[in-house]
Order: structure tokens, then C-alpha cells, then sequence
């Protein structure tokens, strides 16, 4: 426990006192014991000096740093001989004291001795004592290792610097998983301001993806940081409408350095937008998925006799992962039509299909040569007049009304997306071949127009030699 020059622990620097008979010694005992107390709960290594550079008090941090007890240690003359080395103490000590005559605190370094021979370098934080008239009557000196200080001054530094430069995004999130810090970065990715995120919930700031991440917060509380970071789908609010981001997430539990057992403070969440990379890397993926279906179909197409049966083997290796149904129509009449017969009205024969109801191989159809009652700007028209790809869609309509559009253009009744790509060779256009997707798929676009006329060329061209075979 803390000690002073005089029995158990003082509450005041200064000469000492007479005793007073005449007045109970308790409440001056009670706050001795408070201060003995206070020092001695501190996690700073403290002592203190009177105006004539006597140890006056010294407690239990510091006896754990030098090993030198509180009866060792009050009532000697400065540090010489026992904390500092003779060498060294009149400096030391000219250092300490000087406190008492300059304003604030003065932050020094050096080299003090263990009870057992031992140095240890220390920062000393040390400022004047004042008596009652004002005037010093002492100096008090905290200090700790320098290792233990710079550890903190470097975990403070690298907090604030999380906070402020660091260049993914940092929240720290409360055990009711609301935001209680947030970065720059993480608010310019959340789409709102550093304070207007504080204490809402996460699902007032995203459109989705807010029950995965609450769950993943809610399993750190309780089980701690998992083992290697997660990718997370969110979709982000912003003035332009929502975004859909990938964020690669970490996480940490805070627990308080405080409390003998841990206790939960929150979860420590940094996450990084990596939305650019996965895509890179989902189409890298779905060209690689694309290009072994041709090569696969260009092998399967080049052992059938007939080209026509080449033709609905290309379609059905077209179909894995990229439309639910299908159609291949051909130009009636003469199979085919040179750039100039703009003029000419255009008619298409069904030739091929895809089966409406379970699924199966492509159907070689149109043997009557009957027309197709395609409407007047139907997309397989447009496609073959204007001799280049054609996407539609339904868009956002009921059941009843999507299926009425499906059906009004010759197509099965849960089609919503079309993309029409034309059939080309030696220079003339033979029709088009019409990919269509259901309600549970996304609309096509341009990489998957590129991907429909890789297979269309297949097709016209096998279309083109059954034709030379029958001539």
C-alpha cells in the first residue's frame, strides 16, 4: 500500500503537523485510507516529492516497475543511490523538481534502477504540488516504461488514423448492432453523412442484404472473430436509386480492457467495396462456362450426318444457363435473302423449337412450310430485316398481362425476355434464332447479344449446308 513520512499514508504534500488531542483522528484516518486507496488502485506508477525533494509517497505500480517497497522507498532523499544512478541523479532530480516552478506538466525519459540492479526506461509525466497559500509545496511524478506507453500512444494513433485516412471502410457497431463510429470511407460507401449514421439501424441504410450482415455481427458478439473475411451483397441507397455492391468484410469483438471478465462492447467492422472485382471475376468465369459450350457443341455438331440435326445440337448447348426456351426460323420461300430484297416482304417458317412443356432436346419442325403469324414489328422480323440483334422484355406488369404479350408473338406463355440474333452466311441473311427467358431470370443484355450471334453463326451456317445438301 501506499506510504508517507508519517504512519500510513497522508492526504497533503507539506511539513508535518502537530498532532491534535483534542480532536478525533478518524475522519483523518478515513482520508488517508481513501488516498492510500486511490493510489494504489492507479495503472500509472506514481510518487512524490515534498519541496526539499523527499520521497513522500509511492505506490503499489511503482513498487510493481522498480521493486522497491513503499517502506523503502518514502522518506529518502531524492532518487540518488537507489532509483538513479550517482551519475545521473542530480540531473534526474533537477529535472523532477524544476516542475514546481514551471506552469503545466513537463514530460520527461529516463533511465531508473530495480531493486535487483536492473534499468528501466520510463516517461514521466511530473507537475507542481500546491499548499494552501498557493505557493508549491511539492512535486507529484507519474510514470510508466516507455514500451507500455508508446504501445498505447500507437494504438491511439492507429485508432485515429482508422478513423480518419484509412482507406476501406471502419464501423464500430454497439451490442444492438447500431453504428456508434464511422469513418469517411464508410459513410461515402454507406451514402450519408459520419453523424447522420450514428445509432440507426442497419436496415434504414441498406436495401438489402441487412439480415446476412446482422447475422454475421450478431455471431462475432457471441463467438468472437471469424476465421478469414466474408463477401457480403448489399444493395446501397443513393440519389441515383439502389446499387448493388459486394463488400469483403471483417470483423473483430471489442471487448473492454476494463472489466475482470470480458464484456462485449461491440464488433469492429471493416470491409473493403470489392463489387468491380467479382464482377471481372463472375464474367471471366461465365465466358470461360460460354466458350467450352461451343467447343463442346462444335465436337457434338461435328458428328451428325445431317446439318440440320448440327443445327438444334449448337441450340441446345446454347440453352445450359442462358435462356429456358428457344426458336430457329428460317426465311420461306428460297431459305434466304440477299441484301438488296429489302423491299421484299419477310416471312419466317418455324424450322426448330425447343419443347414448351418438360425439358429435352431441340424439335426439327416446319415441314408443311406454313409461315409463322408473326405481327407486323415482331422482334424476329426487325431482327432479320435489319440484320443485327434484337432485345425485348415485357417489363414490370402482372401475370396475366406478361403472359398475353408472350403469347401475341408466338412464344410460350412464361417467356418475358426475348433476344432475336439473325442467321447470316456467304453473304445473305437465312433468318433468326430467338432466345427467350422466364420471370425468375434478369433481362439480356449486350454480352449476352454477343454470346447469341456466336451461336447464330453456328447455326446458319449448318442451316446453310443441309440446304446445299438437299440442292
Amino acid at each position: 500500500m501506499s506510504a508517507s513520512r508519517r504512519s500510513g499514508t497522508t492526504d497533503e504534500l507539506g511539513p508535518d503537523e502537530p498532532e491534535r488531542p483534542d480532536e478525533p483522528d478518524q475522519p483523518e484516518r478515513d482520508g488517508s485510507d481513501l488516498l492510500a486507496a486511490l493510489l494504489d488502485g492507479m495503472d500509472a506508477a506514481l510518487c512524490a516529492f515534498d519541496a526539499d525533494g523527499v520521497v513522500t509517497h509511492w505506490n503499489r505500480e511503482a513498487e510493481r516497475i522498480l521493486g522497491w517497497t513503499a517502506a523503502e522507498a518514502v522518506g529518502r532523499q531524492g532518487f540518488a543511490g537507489w532509483a538513479v544512478r550517482e551519475a545521473d541523479a542530480e540531473e534526474v532530480e533537477g529535472r523532477l523538481m524544476s516542475a514546481m516552478e514551471a506552469p503545466g506538466r513537463q514530460v520527461h525519459e529516463f533511465a531508473l534502477l530495480t531493486k535487483d540492479g536492473g534499468r528501466v526506461l520510463v516517461r514521466t509525466q511530473s507537475a507542481a504540488v500546491r499548499g494552501p497559500d498557493g505557493k508549491p509545496a511539492g512535486v507529484y511524478c507519474a510514470f510508466s516504461e516507455v514500451h507500455a506507453q508508446i504501445d498505447l500512444e500507437r494504438s491511439i494513433a492507429l485508432s485515429e488514423a482508422l478513423f480518419e485516412d484509412a482507406s476501406w471502410g471502419v464501423v464500430l457497431v454497439d451490442a444492438d448492432l447500431r453504428p456508434a463510429v464511422v469513418n469517411a470511407h464508410a459513410a461515402r460507401a454507406l451514402g450519408i453523412g459520419r453523424t447522420s449514421v450514428l445509432g440507426r439501424p442497419l436496415g434504414e441504410l441498406l436495401a438489402q442484404g441487412v439480415e446476412e450482415l446482422e447475422s454475421a455481427l450478431t455471431h462475432v458478439l457471441a463467438e468472437g472473430a471469424p476465421p478469414a473475411p466474408a463477401e457480403i451483397w448489399v444493395s446501397v441507397r443513393t440519389p441515383e436509386g439502389e446499387q448493388r455492391r459486394c463488400w469483403r468484410c471483417g470483423f473483430v469483438r471489442l471487448a473492454s480492457p476494463l472489466a475482470e471478465e470480458p464484456v462485449p462492447l461491440g464488433v469492429g467492422w471493416l470491409f473493403n467495396d470489392v463489387t468491380a472485382a467479382k464482377l471481372a471475376e463472375q464474367e471471366a468465369s461465365l465466358l470461360r462456362f460460354r466458350g467450352n459450350q461451343l467447343h463442346r457443341a462444335a465436337r457434338a455438331a461435328a458428328e451428325c450426318e445431317d446439318p440440320a440435326e448440327a443445327a438444334t445440337i449448337h441450340l441446345d448447348f446454347a440453352l445450359a444457363g442462358f435462356a429456358d426456351h428457344a426458336l430457329i426460323d428460317r426465311v420461306a420461300g428460297t431459305g434466304s435473302l440477299a441484301d438488296g430484297d429489302s423491299d421484299v416482304p419477310v416471312r419466317l417458317v418455324r424450322v426448330a423449337a425447343t419443347p414448351s412443356g418438360a425439358p429435352g432436346p431441340s424439335l426439327l419442325t416446319g415441314q408443311a412450310g406454313l409461315p409463322v403469324r408473326y405481327a407486323e414489328g415482331h422482334p424476329a422480323l426487325q431482327c432479320v430485316e435489319r440484320v443485327g440483334s434484337v432485345r425485348a422484355s415485357v417489363g414490370s406488369v402482372p401475370v396475366e398481362r406478361a403472359r398475353e404479350w408472350a403469347v401475341a408473338r408466338q412464344w410460350p406463355g412464361d417467356a418475358v425476355h426475348a433476344l432475336c440474333a439473325v442467321l447470316r452466311s456467304r453473304g445473305r441473311t437465312l433468318g433468326a434464332v430467338t432466345f427467350l427467358r422466364g420471370a425468375g431470370r434478369s433481362p439480356f443484355e449486350r454480352s449476352d447479344a454477343a454470346y447469341a450471334e456466336d451461336v447464330a453463326l453456328r447455326i446458319a451456317a449448318a442451316l446453310d449446308l443441309a440446304g446445299v445438301l438437299r440442292g
